[in-house]
């Protein structure tokens, strides 16, 4: 687990600072590892911010193994759902680094409001991947305790989440616990096509004039399902903060070092009680926006293959076989351990219990209704029709 200073002083293995581009045409992206696996010392942002991270080796290492890991469970999850053990699900492939870097930037009093793709935040929170998969293998409804791991549900709604995030994060305003540097800021994730939403540009104005301590992170993978992004925007997503009222500032999302820089200055300027801010992670989906998706019919196999040379995994392996910070068998030994917590991760799902329907019931309200105790008689009727029956 990373636990490094974004302002603190560099390591020795620097490239020369320099200003890197994203896709033609695109501004320039806060950087500090290229797709080369080359060390950038710092990056600015358009806005003067000057970034920078200072990890030990086995640091380093840590965020490789939290990359592996993430990626192989999401790899396994896919399969489960392929082989109908599951009812959906959204993979994460080809954003696991903005994924990482933003889950290892968050301070433990810190909150987060996710999608329902933020496996790889999910897993730096500390909660057991298998509670995703009970959600969408629809045994119960996400499994975890939110304010245990400072983790809220996953949201379906696209943009939902973002309105609930700013309505915490004014809380943590009125509870007076900003101001310091232990203060509590919180995080909304969502992606490029949720920023069309009404419920994403209302939290925006709401953050905004109430100095919300939160930070609005945007994984723009290119696609919203099938719409690419020249369909959402015609001006970069990080720009929009500033009709707003707040700082924007665009990361390669692919680069997990920037990632973390990027997201840990904004989360500790909101504590401290400057406010929101965006944050754009420029990545891309690799695979389907869910497993219901075929990207092969909106996008070519060329832009995939473009794509596929900035892969954050091979980019930070490189990075640490130049520096001779780890070797093969480092390497091995974390593709067995993904291994092995893939195969467990499998048989635990296989091994779910099915829930009886009228379970489903149970927690709608925490003390029932009336109403709802009826629907539950009503509808454990209808199940008991069926016994003795030969369908």
């Amino acid at each position: 687990m990373a636990k490094g200073d974004p302002g603190g002083t560099t390591r020795s293995r620097r490239a020369t600072p320099r200003s890197r581009k994203g896709a033609a045409g695109d501004p320039a992206l806060v950087q500090l590892l290229t797709p080369e696996g080359e060390r950038i010392d710092s990056a600015t942002g358009p806005d003067g911010t000057e970034y920078r991270v200072d990890f030990t080796d086995e640091e380093y290492r840590g965020l490789y193994r939290d990359l592996v890991l993430v990626r192989k469970l999401d790899a396994e999850a896919t399969a489960l759902q392929r082989q109908g053990e599951l009812g959906l699900w959204a993979s994460l492939l080809g954003q696991e680094a903005a994924q990482v870097g933003s889950g290892r930037a968050l301070r433990t009093q810190d909150m987060a409001f996710p999608t329902y793709r933020e496996h790889g935040v999910l897993y730096c929170r500390g909660i057991d991947p298998i509670m995703p998969l009970g959600l969408f293998r629809g045994v119960d409804q996400g499994g975890w305790d939110p304010n245990e791991f400072k983790f809220n549900m996953y949201t379906i709604v696209i943009g939902a989440q973002t309105l609930h995030a700013t309505g915490y994060a004014m809380g943590i305003t009125i509870d007076g616990k900003t101001g310091t540097d232990d203060g509590e800021a919180a995080i909304a994730y969502f992606g490029d096509g949720a920023t069309s939403q009404g419920d994403v540009n209302e939290a925006f104005v709401w953050a905004s004039v109430f100095n919300a301590p939160l930070v609005f992170f945007c994984q723009n993978n290119q696609y919203a399902i099938s719409e690419p992004l020249e369909r959402q925007t015609r001006v970069p997503l990080y720009q929009r903060a500033a009709g707003f009222g707040f700082p924007g500032v665009r990361v390669d999302g692919n680069d997990v070092l920037a990632t973390y820089a990027v997201t840990r200055t904004a989360l500790d300027n909101a504590r401290l009680g400057q406010g929101p801010s965006l944050i754009e992670a420029y990545t891309y989906r690799m695979g389907a926006h869910t497993t219901s998706d075929d990207p092969t019919r909106y996008r070519i196999a060329s832009e995939v293959e473009a794509w596929q040379a900035k892969d954050p995994i091979a980019r930070v392996k490189v990075f640490l076989e130049k520096q001779k910070i780890a070797d093969a068998d480092f390497f091995a030994e974390i593709d067995e351990q993904a291994r092995r917590e893939s195969v467990h991760l499998r048989e635990r799902v296989l091994a779910m219990p099915d829930p009886e329907p009228v379970t489903m019931f149970d927690h709608v309200y925490p003390n029932g209704s009336p109403l709802l105790d009826e629907q539950r008689a009503k509808f454990s009727r209808y199940m008991e029709s069926f016994e003795g029956s030969a369908h």
